[in-house]
């Protein structure tokens, strides 16, 4: 049964990946026990043991090493990286936080959650919704928009240092939001659930662009002229490929860019501010926090 102390105990999953290192380290700050989720022991679990999190070796895809992790935790962290998979360890997941008394748990969905996308991933994370609505479980879906930290992908990344904001984003808008910041409403809503229980909640940066617009705002933020080259989708597709990133990834991430363009991103709100009590940082604030891996080589 979930602990009857003062201070709450957490489980975070993909405690290693971007959000959920986030999390840990903000859950950590808010004074709560922090259970952190890891498929193995490696320099970034060794980092997250140093902050004070407890390291649990498991696999959402093995539910018998899902349900040890969350005894005696008060709320649990959801989150799945863009792999084939998901709809199973949802459903890991949530039988384990049913076996176990768990009374809260947060899922990090998308924005662009669609049973009728051509991307397998965010057809899958509807299913993942799905799945957790059915459960009668107390669940709070978070749909965050697109990652400001998409700026420092390897195929972003590479051209970004030369000037080149390449991206098959059309015409269309979003308000990028950090993966920091996304981190900071996580460990909140780990603390305080009851915030947000049982309702779907968008996170978005502060202020809705288009990528002219975005390109605008780091060339001021990095002192050079940055360039918005949009370019078609299967030509962004085969880029991905020549990287050597997994089929189920191509298709995932150039389907989410698909619908970015029929505007399943747009809109932005301070859902972050009202959660946290600080906004969400901007896309010059990121990219000066940035700016020695955005500039280098240069």
């Amino acid at each position: 049964m979930p602990s009857s102390t003062d201070t709450r105990t957490v489980l975070v999953t993909g405690a290693t990946g971007n959000t959920g290192q986030a999390a840990v380290k903000e859950s950590l700050a808010l004074g709560m026990r922090v259970r952190a989720l890891v498929r193995g022991h490696d320099e970034r679990s060794e980092a997250l043991a140093d902050l004070g999190a407890e390291i649990v070796v498991g696999d959402l895809l093995e539910i018998n090493t899902v349900r040890p992790a969350m005894e005696g935790a008060d709320a649990a962290y959801f989150v799945f990286p863009i792999d084939s998979g998901l709809v199973h360890a949802a459903v890991n997941f949530a039988q384990s936080v049913k076996e176990t008394g768990v009374r809260t748990a947060l899922h990090l969905s998308q924005r662009s959650v669609n049973r009728e996308s051509v991307s397998p991933s965010c057809r899958d994370t509807y299913l993942a919704e799905e799945v957790f609505n059915w459960s009668g479980l107390d669940v709070t879906h978070l749909r965050p928009t697109m990652f400001l930290d998409q700026l420092l992908y390897p195929w972003v990344l590479a051209p970004l240092q030369q000037g080149v904001l390449r991206m098959p984003a059309g015409q269309g808008r979003c308000a990028p939001v950090a993966t920091q910041d996304q981190g900071r409403a996580i460990g909140a809503l780990l603390k305080d659930p009851d915030k947000r229980v049982g309702r779907v909640t968008a996170l978005s940066g502060p202020v809705e662009m288009d990528f002219e617009q975005l390109a605008a705002e780091l060339s001021d933020a990095l002192g050079r002229k940055i360039v918005f080259q949009d370019l078609p989708l299967e030509e962004y597709a085969a880029d991905l490929r020549e990287l050597g990133l997994a089929p189920f990834l191509v298709d995932s991430i150039s389907g989410i860019m698909a619908d970015y363009q029929d505007g399943r991103m747009a809109g932005s709100d301070d859902n972050i501010e009202k959660i946290t009590g600080k906004r969400s940082m901007t896309v010059g604030e990121f990219a000066r926090a940035h700016a020695h891996v955005i500039n280098a080589g240069r």
